[in-house]
């Protein structure tokens, strides 16, 4: 079991780390770590150029988050887009629809959490 998670984590990270290298976006993952039961919990920084974007998807998961360095504009399905200034921190519920873009002429730095089952891929891309 342990080996499907690490297969399926590692999948992700390319798969992210791919998509990064299409858009310029930076993604640098910190720690993982198989808790609470049954989810595994993994930090990570993402740097977006200016005019960056992430991407709509989704998390198995809640995502927190703390804007490190610049803007952004965070656009979370049913909620008002919020405008984050570096120091300012975001959560986004499990499955959510959402995606981040770098405002401004700096581009964003974000440190971001994610507790997620760990059976499934940590970014789902949405439509």
């Amino acid at each position: 079991m342990t080996r499907k998670i690490l297969i399926a984590l590692t999948i992700a990270a390319l798969a992210g780390t791919a998509f990064a290298q299409q858009s310029g976006i930076k993604r640098t993952p910190l720690q993982k770590v198989e808790f609470p039961e049954g989810y595994v919990t993994v930090s990570g920084l993402a740097e977006l150029p200016s005019g960056g974007s992430i991407g709509r998807h989704t998390h198995p998961g809640i995502e927190t988050g703390y804007l490190l360095e610049g803007e952004a504009v965070m656009s979370i399905d049913g909620q008002a887009d919020k405008h984050l200034k570096a120091g300012d921190s975001y959560s986004i519920p499990a499955g959510v629809v959402h995606d981040a873009k770098a405002h401004g002429d700096k581009g964003a730095k974000v440190m971001a959490v994610w507790v997620v089952d760990k059976t499934k891929p940590l970014a789902t891309p949405a439509p």
